[in-house]
């Protein structure tokens, strides 16, 4: 009968230091990374409040989001699914085209500082999201959509669509005048990410809305306003140094070249396109 007792006893103990410990990891924080933050406050924003939760597994919106997976995987180019796959990892720079040949890491150190410190902030907000909705990704659900090197972390919501679209909306506030192509790169970013089965499109979309709540909150710290201003103070001078450049260009052009050409040069630094042949010496 001791013995019994004693069998209930340890048992007890064993379920009671279970029931402890799934109490302390529920009270933890999902990743103590809270530290690494530099623009965010910790918990800040609230992604359980904010994001409606993904669809439930064998329900009929889940099937209905893995059905429109299977057509996009199948139905994606060739071309597409290469850069997918090179935007695995990505910066800031995936939006030089949409903003211009000088915005490059070489010329503008203290962009490239500042928009990792902004993509990390995401990045954290996005993996500990991940980890408290643990939704599988689609290529684990129907292994039929497995290509490449496959991810070991969730998939509700995107970190490559709320990451792009973070650095998107602060990007636009120093280029507003690209505002249209920018977003647009952040969007194909997103949405790469079905094409390769990585996700599922409903965490595209909660992505977008996660990268705006992140956005607010990092306009409200200190530190973000310093950083932003320098940033920019760094984009205009680049830019005068880019004009600058292209002055001098046109000007060794202009003594080299006969009089017709120096003509459409001037046109062309101009704005206005030249209505007339170029025939070099008349």
């Amino acid at each position: 009968m001791n013995s019994k007792i004693g069998t209930v006893s340890h048992s007890f103990h064993r379920g009671l230091v279970f029931v402890l410990l799934s109490l302390v990891l529920a009270a933890t924080p999902l990743r103590a990374v809270d530290e690494q933050l530099h623009f965010l406050p910790a918990g800040k924003p609230d992604v359980v409040a904010l994001l409606a939760p993904p669809p439930l597994p064998d329900s009929p919106e889940q099937a209905a989001d893995l059905a429109e997976v299977q057509a996009v995987f199948h139905a994606a180019f060739s071309n597409d699914v290469a850069v997918a796959f090179s935007e695995k990892k990505f910066s800031i720079f995936n939006f030089t085209p949409a903003v211009g040949m000088f915005f490059q890491s070489n010329n503008l150190p203290k962009i490239a500082t500042f928009f990792h410190q902004v993509q990390t902030d995401a990045e954290i907000v996005t993996d500990n999201a991940k980890d408290y909705y643990k939704r599988p990704r689609p290529f684990t659900v129907d292994p039929r959509l497995a290509s490449g090197q496959l991810e070991k972390s969730f998939s509700y919501p995107s970190g490559h669509s709320t990451e792009s679209m973070v650095l998107a909306l602060v990007l636009t506030d120093l280029f507003p005048d690209k505002q249209d192509a920018i977003i647009t790169e952040a969007r194909a970013i997103g949405w790469h990410r079905v094409e390769i089965a990585r996700h599922y499109q409903t965490d595209i979309y909660a992505g977008r809305v996660l990268a705006q709540a992140i956005v607010r909150e990092m306009k409200a710290s200190p530190d973000f306003q310093r950083d932003f201003a320098e940033a920019k103070a760094e984009v205009a001078a680049a830019q005068k140094n880019q004009v600058s450049e292209q002055e001098k260009v046109l000007a060794i052009w202009a003594d080299a070249k006969p009089p017709r050409l120096t003509r459409i040069l001037n046109s062309a630094s101009a704005g206005v396109p030249p209505a007339i042949d170029l025939v070099v010496g008349q």
